[in-house]
């Protein structure tokens, strides 16, 4: 068939003769009538219609001598033409400066007919040939202030990303590494300005940078992570545990933790302590100081929880058909009992009949378990976080001293007390340091590229050095950053605003607490009243030092 086809072009290089033909036999009909008799073909005044960018058919006086027009191109695409910015502004209609009559090919009517039913196909199409341009995320609420919200949940790792380098945070001396570790111990309040010319030079903030790295943790072993707990099987197998079947080591284990944890409570009672966290293998604990989160007592949250205690559930709003009045509370035994004589009366017609020995009664447990339904099924969820306050906390304490239920009895966790993690120093705990690197990438620009500098933290990030994260890079950034915050989801619920009995007094606050050893901006932020609820953020960013954020 090639042969028979004269001017045939496997590579489809050049036209083939039969559509030089038929644009030939196109000019030839549209000179013979003029431009004002000859209509317009029906594809190109749908496509017209649609606003499709269509370059002008060749002139209708080419072949009597007029001046001729550049020739279309029948295998060119149909917007494959100049920028419409590139045209003058001032010139003719459409309709006067192109001349209808010309011929189009077969595969260009069927991409009008397509792109007349689809008009989507012409934006992406200039999406695609246009690189600078990128998908817009869709909209999310977001939130603009000069301070963040007070966020309680503990993070995992913190990715700052800037149009400046963060080289400053890279490669301590050791006498700016000593002072941070100095300024840490002794709770020096550093104040940096609001813009730093040079950061690289500035040993303010490289030292203030290594006094927010670092957090106390008990127990502490090198070749084991102990931070996140729950659901770190996968990642602790095939550690040495050498305590999961010595009986006396874990008994030794246990013994110094009670001592750690006895020591957090101490101080956190004497306002020494702002805050701590109890990770265990099944639930997180955060023990606050009165005055923090809009508290005057101490208060500890505990997430995630099943039955088993009596305690109150904050985020479950109490039925308002039920009526609770203190003359009713006499009644309530008397209708307990009645009701357990029921039940037991619901069961005597087996015995009539004489088949209570084939037929297995459900037991008592089992009937109030499917009469708490509803309790039952927000065990292990956000919804089963548990509230306690005042002394009852200290009630809390033994009983998780004294619980069997704390520590894992097999599997990689088997014998390890839970990790204690603290901002300030307490007995038998350890100094770690948060993981910081900074790295440099290309991203794609307008004109090219351009260079995207980032900043990773990575460890157990708590509420104090988020802040003092934000704080420093507020100054050494020029007020532009964002940040990615990856939240450990069970400890995100700890941002519910609790029930308070009255608005306490900010500067009585910041006094009681004054010798807790966080900086006071970070004071004052911790006491603000929780507002992100269930959820925690996930995203920030400043530009001109406001800040936006996401949960």
């Amino acid at each position: 068939m090639a042969l028979s086809v004269p001017g045939y072009s496997p590579s489809f290089k050049r036209p083939p003769e039969t559509l030089r033909l038929r644009r030939k036999r196109g000019r030839s009909l549209g000179a013979a009538s003029p431009p004002e008799e000859r209509p317009e073909p029906a594809t190109r005044r749908a496509a017209l219609a649609a606003g499709l960018p269509l370059r002008p058919f060749p002139a209708a006086g080419r072949g009597g001598g007029g001046p001729a027009a550049a020739r279309r191109n029948p295998f060119a695409r149909l917007d494959n033409r100049p920028r419409a910015a590139a045209e003058p502004p001032d010139g003719p209609p459409r309709g006067q400066r192109e001349a209808p009559g010309s011929f189009l090919d077969s595969n260009q009517e069927n991409d009008l007919l397509w792109e007349e039913k689809f008009p989507e196909r012409t934006a992406i199409t200039e999406l695609l040939q246009t690189p600078h341009i990128s998908v817009s995320k869709p909209d999310i609420p977001s939130s603009e202030s000069t301070e963040l919200p007070v966020d309680w949940s503990l993070k995992t790792r913190l990715l700052f990303t800037s149009s400046q380098p963060f080289t400053w945070a890279d490669h301590l001396k050791a006498q700016e590494e000593a002072q941070g570790v100095i300024q840490h111990c002794r709770a020096t309040e550093v104040t940096l300005p609001q813009s730093i010319q040079d950061p690289k030079l500035c040993t303010e903030l490289r030292c203030a940078f290594q006094q927010s790295l670092i957090y106390w943790l008990h127990p502490a072993f090198s070749w084991l992570p102990l931070f996140p707990r729950i659901g770190a099987d996968r990642r602790m197998a095939g550690k040495t545990n050498p305590w999961s079947y010595d009986e006396t080591l874990q008994h030794n284990l246990m013994s110094d933790w009670s001592v750690s944890f006895t020591s957090l409570y101490n101080l956190l009672k004497t306002r020494l302590c702002p805050f701590f966290y109890v990770c265990t293998y099944q639930f997180t604990v955060l023990f606050r100081a009165a005055g923090l989160a809009g508290n005057d007592v101490i208060t500890a949250l505990v997430s995630p929880t099943t039955r088993g205690i009596e305690f109150s559930l904050p985020l479950i709003k109490e039925n308002c058909h039920e009526k609770k009045k203190a003359s009713e509370t006499s009644l309530g035994h008397e209708e307990q009992a009645v009701s357990d004589e029921d039940e037991e009366e619901s069961f005597s017609w087996l015995e009539e009949m004489g088949v209570q020995d084939r037929i297995k009664k459900p037991d008592v447990l089992s009937i109030k378990l499917r009469k708490e339904k509803h309790e039952v099924q927000m065990d292990h969820r956000p919804e089963s976080v548990v509230l306690v306050k005042g002394l009852n906390t200290f009630t809390l304490l033994n009983f998780l001293i004294n619980s069997k239920s704390l520590i894992a009895t097999s599997g990689p966790q088997a014998g390890l007390p839970p990790t204690l993690l603290s901002p300030v120093a307490f007995r038998g705990a350890t100094m770690q340091m948060l993981k910081a690197r900074s790295v440099n990438v290309k991203t794609q620009a307008l004109s090219g590229y351009k260079d995207q500098f980032s900043l990773e933290i990575t460890g157990p990030v708590m509420p104090h050095s988020l802040h003092s994260m934000t704080m420093l890079l507020r100054s050494s950034q020029s007020g532009s950053f964002s940040a990615g915050l990856y939240t450990h989801e069970p400890t995100a619920v700890f941002n519910i605003c609790p029930p308070m009995d009255e608005v306490l007094d900010k500067e009585a606050v910041h006094e009681e607490l004054a010798n807790c050893g966080l900086h006071p901006k970070t004071l004052n932020q911790l006491s603000q009243t929780p507002a992100l609820g269930k959820s925690s953020l996930r995203h920030v960013e400043m530009s001109d030092y406001i800040y936006s954020w996401r949960s």
